[in-house]
């Protein structure tokens, strides 16, 4: 089921809600003042594939792994 992102025009509020495709245009209500609110455009991240050999110099949470995967040693990342 998609995640779609909210904005509430009472409280500025941005939010998340989980719902079925058919329910995407429906309106949400603020998790924090309850207001009927419509969908904000959602923001993404693009990768390139030479932004994630950048990544394998960068372990993820401290340990010895790249941010791709969460192994030590993978074809994506050279890590190991």
């Amino acid at each position: 089921m998609p995640i779609y992102e909210y904005q509430c025009p009472k409280c500025d509020c941005r939010f998340e809600l989980m719902r079925p495709l058919s329910k995407s245009e429906e309106l949400g209500d603020c998790p924090k003042c309850k207001s009927p609110s419509k969908r904000a455009m959602s923001r993404f991240v693009s990768r390139s594939k030479s932004d994630l050999s950048m990544l394998s110099h960068m372990p993820a949470g401290g340990g010895s792994s790249c941010a791709g995967c969460s192994s030590s040693n993978c074809s994506t990342c050279g890590g190991g």
